[in-house]
């Protein structure tokens, strides 16, 4: 699998699709303690690009047009349906810069934002991959 320091391994080979760096989980754990459990959606556009967004677990409705990719730091990540047919072949790595977060997103006050690193999957793993798609 990937030597990138996001793209931490699953047990048993699976592959993730989404990762957290060591900055970003610090800023979860962070949230966490001030918010308690978290969720993320990579948003889609509008108001704030493309970014991913953390809310309290719940407060953000998910459907049947958004996909959970996994997990980062505990907190389930989500993204749009037809999003995920633009991002499928990358892995996504979530990471925490100074700057301002998403309008609704609870980083906002904290002068950090997270941010949507990504890199292709290699041949093996999206074998893998194909094998355990998506619902």
């Amino acid at each position: 699998m990937s030597s990138d320091p996001g793209a931490h391994e699953a047990p048993c080979g699976i592959v993730r699709r989404v990762s957290a760096t060591p900055a970003a989980r610090a800023l979860i754990e962070r949230l966490r303690a001030m918010h308690g459990p978290l969720m993320f959606h990579q948003s889609g556009g509008c108001c704030d690009g493309s970014a991913p967004m953390c809310f309290a677990l719940g407060e953000f409705q998910t459907g049947d047009a958004d996909v959970c990719l996994g997990e980062i730091a505990g907190a389930p990540f989500y993204m749009s349906r037809s999003q995920f047919e633009y991002w499928e072949h990358t892995h996504l790595i979530i990471d925490a810069v100074a700057g301002n977060g998403g309008m609704f997103s609870l980083e906002r006050p904290t002068g950090l934002r997270f941010i949507t690193r990504s890199r292709l999957y290699d041949d093996a793993e999206w074998q893998w991959l194909e094998a355990h798609p998506r619902n």
